[in-house]
């Protein structure tokens, strides 16, 4: 299983910007997916979740400002960020918990990360 990250790049304060992830391979479920983000010499935090009906949540620091949504038939997870600050400059990370099927017919549980992708917010 792959998880493709991309729309990352450089907004200006007060801005926007749309992430995206995609899951693929072998994947007969996805429950929770969502975003965390690592900025220099911090930790990595969580951003947001979604579980596979919908339920959302948010870090205080984005609530009110990005909003997560996910397409289950795309294998999708979104992040529409807007009203972008200086802080929120990281390199961002999605996170999906996928149930895949094996060549050897074996179904595993995986905590599967994307690659990353790079959100900077200067003037």
């Amino acid at each position: 299983v792959q998880l493709q990250a991309s729309g990352g790049g450089l907004a200006q304060p007060g801005g926007s910007l749309r992430l995206s992830c995609a899951a693929s391979g072998s994947i007969l479920r996805i429950d929770d997916m969502g975003w965390y983000r690592q900025a220099p010499g911090n930790q990595r935090e969580l951003v947001a979740t979604i579980t596979s009906g919908g339920n959302t949540n948010y870090a205080v620091s984005v609530k009110g400002r990005f909003t997560i949504s996910r397409d289950n038939a795309k294998n999708t997870v979104y992040l529409q960020m807007n009203s972008l600050k200086p802080e929120d400059t990281a390199v961002y990370y999605c996170n999906a918990k996928i149930l895949s099927l094996l060549l050897t017919s074996e179904i595993v549980a995986e905590n599967g990360w994307g690659q990353g992708t790079l959100v900077t917010v200067s003037s």
